[in-house]
């Protein structure tokens, strides 16, 4: 019993940290371009930087949400389905 639990605990962590990487990583990667091109330009604008991240993040959840979605949506029926067995 526990060692089914702590299998599914494992596994909704990976499937939690392979769909919240896509976004972090687009933000993480254009506010590491913006912060190069404003220090080679001497831009400080900061709502510039973070108006790019958000188009950036929400840009990624168009693109793959409905992949990361899948992902979650499977892991939650495998969930649901199974937890009378894991119950009793």
């Amino acid at each position: 019993m526990e060692g089914r639990m702590l299998n599914l605990a494992q596994r909704a962590l990976i499937i939690i940290c392979l769909v919240s990487a896509p976004p972090v990583l687009a933000a993480t990667f254009v506010g590491l371009a913006l912060a190069v091109i404003q220090a080679l330009t001497q831009i400080q604008e900061q709502t510039l930087q973070a108006a790019l991240k958000i188009v950036a993040v929400f840009g990624t959840l168009l693109l793959l949400g409905y992949w990361m979605a899948s992902h979650v949506i499977n892991f939650s029926n495998l969930v649901f389905l199974n937890f009378a067995r894991w119950v009793a």
